[in-house]
């Protein structure tokens, strides 16, 4: 088998479709099929089952995939840093994010890099949780990786950053007026999750948090995107904890927390970064991230240290 093969394979499931894919590899619709066939007659059965519109992974299809997608998704990977070493400026970088970091980190970098490294095209990979971004970023789907410190991750992991964490009320909220608000002030509120919440040793950060309080979040909504968890908030839901950049632009209220509590912004990527992904990465730790003013810089039992960390 080949890796043009698995390149083909890729595509028809990641199109959905044999035609779409064949428009994208630039080959008839009949030879991709032919070569899609070659594999799984190499594979020793069927990777794919043709529906009347689309088409969708085998069980044995499922298994083979993620080490296809690995295996393309390396090699194209190694010609960009075989092309970024030698010094051509032109060409892709791939960056996988998180939606709250695409929208509350990442668009003053892109501009500058638009800016200063215009002939190198950034390809962004947006996913809901960090979850999807370490399960693809496993799989290789970019060069570099931009989101909270991934858990026993093999590869390179620079901190680029340090988020604080802010609590978002409506306007006329009576806490809104505060210096800052202790988490067991609000024991007796509803509570706006959010896919994106922090991790902290396995566990959901804000039920750490709580439980260290002494009482049990109860929770109003559950979000997919900040964005939305932080209009919730606003709207007088439910409290929320989040990132103070991620507010940006938004009407809401935020109030610092006692103690403060902090959280890594980190770049990771499988192989160190080197041509475009190390100057993606520099641009990165020269980024200043908004911070809530009111936040007195002292240590507390959350900030990011060497043992224990808000992912």
């Amino acid at each position: 088998m080949s890796l043009r093969q698995m390149q083909y394979l890729v595509t028809v499931v990641e199109e959905g479709s044999f035609t779409r894919a064949a428009e994208l590899l630039h080959v008839t619709q009949s030879a991709l099929s032919h070569q899609i066939k070659a594999l799984e007659r190499e594979s020793g059965g069927p990777l794919l089952e043709r529906l009347p519109r689309g088409v969708r992974l085998t069980p044995m299809g499922r298994a083979y995939f993620p080490h296809a997608e690995l295996a393309v998704r390396s090699a194209e990977q190694a010609r960009r840093a075989a092309l970024a070493t030698a010094g051509a400026e032109s060409g892709e970088l791939h960056i996988a994010t998180v939606h709250a970091h695409a929208v509350g980190v990442l668009p003053e970098v892109c501009a500058r890099w638009g800016r200063e490294h215009g002939g190198v095209r950034l390809v962004l990979h947006e996913y809901a949780t960090t979850g999807d971004l370490f399960a693809h970023m496993e799989r290789g789907v970019a060069d570099l990786a931009v989101g909270p410190r991934p858990e026993k991750w093999p590869g390179p992991v620079t901190v680029v950053g340090t988020e604080d964490m802010v609590m978002v009320l409506p306007p006329g909220d009576p806490l809104a007026g505060r210096a800052a608000v202790r988490i067991d002030e609000v024991a007796d509120r509803p509570w706006v999750r959010c896919a994106l919440e922090p991790v902290l040793a396995g566990r959901l950060w804000l039920d750490v948090e709580c439980e260290r309080a002494g009482f049990t979040p109860r929770t109003a909504v559950r979000t997919q995107h900040t964005s939305t968890a932080v209009r919730m908030a606003a709207a007088g839901v439910g409290v929320l904890i989040t990132a103070a950049h991620e507010l940006t632009g938004l009407d809401c209220t935020a109030v610092p927390t006692d103690p403060p509590w902090r959280r890594e912004i980190t770049a990771f990527s499988r192989v160190p970064p080197t041509g475009a992904a190390a100057r993606f990465v520099t641009l990165l730790r020269e980024r200043r991230l908004p911070t809530c003013q009111r936040v007195r810089p002292r240590p507390s039992r959350t900030e990011i240290g060497t043992d224990e960390h808000l992912r």
